[in-house]
């Protein structure tokens, strides 16, 4: 028998309705979609404001009211009334007990129309059942105002998922609109409070298009602080700083404005006054239609942007299905790249017009810059004379330290920098510190916004060739101590090198790269392992160049330690100068480098407690 057949031979089934317990998805609302149970007032502000829009599209001079009332007295009770558009009795039972569906979305399909409304905040449906997170019961009385004759009707639903319908006398309710009434559930009092429905509402609420008070006390305070005129630029700038004050807690050290007409985009960008990570990932304020939709959006603007909070209405991004943040689509792309080219713009008109504020900005958030400089080269090249970089001729733009050198030397990290630095400083070698976060990366660029100018990475080979080699018959003279020295250092991967070099206190130099660093690493981690691993190892073995120590031959202390006859003091004293080196350099210590400064140092101070010898061959005293 084939499968059409036995499908044919079955008993035909009725559909069956999914039975939703009530109890179990207000725990899923309070726990998993909803960040907070303050939500329940926003979805009461979002249903009255959807309700005075859809009244207002049919009826232009309706009024447009939202009165929130707590009762204190009959425990923890509020009220919230709105003339709005209404509901019929058909209305209740078709939406207010349907779970799942939306006013919004049936008049849209009513209409023939596939997308929800723009002019309505909610999108989902799930309307006063978000109400359930702070109530134990929910009384809603309505009148339509689309059926003017119809009487008002009263919708009661309890947390336990049951609810009634009746009608009311014509007097109940005599204007359209709809009131609605919560009693707090245990233990959820607090949320109900007259200071608490007054935060939430302000919060919430505050550039709603429509008159929303609680008792006598306004919410609503419009228009915008970015929409006001104001009598100059510079009240502009104090009234703004004020507002982010009371938003965000911090006074700004500028304001961006934030204007995309095509996005349905007007707010303000607040340019933090202090230093923040980059790996901090920067939340933003977003007001949907006026009503607050999220206080932690994170992904509205470039990663680069880390410096600035935003504050801002838009009537075109799409929230979740908690409308508690931002849905990741091509029109939230599409604003963040406007959003971006607008702090762009900001920040090359600040190059063009105002350089004492630009330079404010760059003390504290150079690395924000930077960070945009690396993928925006016309943003390198409006940069280049302002963003400091540490160099050896102090703290320089590249623009001003390329006017002074023909080759920008750098280095990749902060120690190969300290390494180099005041050796190279000494000999007219300048070198930028390319080892901060995206500096390297920028001055590789400097030749594409720079035409002509030759950018090299500094190593060891390049110092070394910039110091004085030293007299072949003084070098010769000295080869039995250049012998014994470089026989101490061998086991740690590091040869010797005698040059002569300023400034003259510093006794010896530590080079190495990064090639050096993992022929070291890879031979340390050789000597530990066991015959297997030891023989792939060994396999990998290169050619790079080994670590040097470079002796000044023009210092007085290596003048002295280079005419010691005793080969053990030598070697502590080569192995004191190598420990120095690291020290000066600032470079992390190997293990088997801590072990070496504890053997030169007791070796020193053998030395130094068991008498004085000659150590020189001679009764001059030729030690140190």
């Amino acid at each position: 028998m084939d499968f059409q057949t036995s499908q044919s031979s079955q008993p035909s089934q009725s559909p069956h309705t999914f039975q939703v317990d009530l109890r179990g998805l207000v725990d899923l609302l309070s726990h998993h979609l909803y960040s907070s149970p303050r939500v329940y007032l926003r979805e009461l502000l979002q249903n009255a404001v959807d309700a005075i829009t859809a009244r207002r599209a049919e009826q232009p001079d309706a009024p447009a009211r939202v009165r929130l009332y707590v009762d204190s007295q009959a425990g923890a009770a509020l009220r919230v009334e709105d003339t709005g558009v209404g509901l019929t009795e058909a209305d209740v039972h078709n939406l207010l007990a349907t779970i799942g569906r939306s006013s919004k979305r049936a008049d849209a399909s009513a209409a023939g129309i596939q997308e929800v409304r723009s002019d309505f905040l909610g999108q989902f449906g799930i309307g006063l059942l978000a109400c359930f997170v702070v109530a134990e019961r929910i009384r809603v009385v309505s009148r339509s105002a689309r059926t003017p004759d119809a009487a008002p009707v009263e919708w009661t639903a309890s947390d336990d998922g049951s609810y009634t319908v009746r009608t009311l006398p014509h007097d109940a309710r005599p204007e359209p609109g709809t009131t609605v009434h919560l009693t707090a559930r245990a233990g959820a009092g607090e949320w109900l409070t007259p200071e608490r429905v007054l935060a939430l509402a302000r919060d919430f609420g505050s550039l709603l298009p429509y008159d929303v008070r609680v008792g006598d006390e306004a919410v609503t305070d419009l228009p915008a602080p970015w929409d006001r005129p104001y009598p100059s630029p510079a009240t502009r700038r104090v009234a703004l700083a004020r507002h982010c004050h009371d938003l965000f807690g911090f006074t700004p050290l500028d304001s961006i404005e934030l204007d995309v007409p095509l996005a349905g985009i007007r707010g303000v960008a607040y340019v933090l006054p202090s230093a923040v990570s980059p790996a901090q990932r920067a939340t933003h304020r977003v007001h949907l239609k006026g009503m607050l939709l999220t206080e932690r959006a994170e992904q509205l603007l470039p990663d680069w942007a880390f410096f600035v909070r935003c504050v801002l209405d838009t009537d075109s991004l799409r929230p979740t299905a908690s409308r508690e943040s931002l849905y990741e689509d091509e029109t939230l792309a599409a604003v963040r790249e406007a959003l971006g080219e607008r702090i762009r713009s900001w920040l090359t008109g600040l190059a063009a017009g105002d350089p004492e504020r630009l330079a404010a900005f760059l003390s504290v958030h150079h690395l924000g810059v930077k960070s945009l400089a690396r993928h925006d080269r016309e943003m390198l090249r409006t940069m280049l004379p302002w963003l400091p970089f540490e160099t050896t001729d102090g703290q320089l733009s590249l623009e001003e330290f390329a006017q002074r050198h023909p080759v920008v030397h750098f280095t990749r990290t902060v120690e190969e920098y300290r390494q180099v630095a005041p050796i190279a400083s000494a000999q007219g070698v300048g070198v930028v510190n390319g080892g901060y976060t995206y500096d390297s990366e920028l001055v590789e660029a400097l030749p594409s916004v720079r035409p002509g100018t030759v950018v090299a990475e500094l190593d060891a080979d390049t110092v070394t060739a910039h110091l004085d080699a030293v007299d072949p018959a003084e070098e010769l003279a000295l080869s039995e101590f250049l012998a014994v020295a470089r026989a101490r250092l061998d086991p740690l991967q590091c040869d010797i090198a005698l040059r002569s070099f300023h400034p003259l206190s510093v006794p010896a130099l530590h080079l190495d790269d990064r090639a050096a660093r993992h022929e070291q690493a890879r031979a340390e981690a050789e000597a530990q392992a066991d015959d297997l691993w030891a023989g792939i190892l060994g396999s990998l073995r290169g050619g790079a160049p080994r670590a040097r120590l470079v002796l000044n031959h023009l210092n007085p202390l290596i003048r002295r330690i280079s005419s010691l006859r005793d080969a053990e003091l030598i070697g502590t004293a080569t192995e004191s100068l190598y420990g120095q080196a690291l020290l000066m350099a600032q470079r992390p210590l190997r293990p088997a480098d801590t072990a070496l400064l504890n053997r030169a140092f007791i070796g020193l101070l053998e030395w130094a407690t068991h008498g004085e010898s000659d150590a020189t061959g001679d009764s001059s005293g030729g030690g140190f």
